[in-house]
């Protein structure tokens, strides 16, 4: 079993930068891969960034050049900086973990960009 925490959610205006975490109770080792997904109002939920063990990572192109996921193994955290935030990446994010075939869900933060 895999608890996740995100915090560092928001509100801030467009151009503005939001950093956020996602705490795991077990060792990010022992997970092969972790990811932020959103989902706005009415639309289904996307990834936006996924992180493997071995360090190699992807994005959505909506997010490209503008947010980095990364990992801190001693604080079992991975994060996802955001920045140039336009109004469209309004919606609740949530973080995501892939361990031993089965995958874990946070609870999800909103983060709210406002034009």
């Amino acid at each position: 079993q895999v608890q996740l925490v995100e915090s560092g959610g928001g509100l801030v205006q467009a151009g503005g930068s939001l950093r956020l975490s996602c705490a795991a109770s077990v060792s990010i080792f022992s997970i092969n891969a972790m990811a932020w997904y959103r989902q706005a109002p009415g639309k289904q939920r996307e990834l936006v960034a996924r992180i493997t063990s071995g360090g190699s990572s992807n994005y959505a192109d909506s997010v490209k050049g503008r947010f980095t996921i990364s990992g801190d193994t001693a604080k079992n955290t991975v994060y996802l900086r955001m920045n140039s935030l336009e109004p469209e990446d309004t919606a609740v994010y949530y973080c995501n973990a892939f361990r031993y075939s089965t995958a874990y869900w946070g609870q999800g933060t909103q983060v709210t960009v406002s034009s």
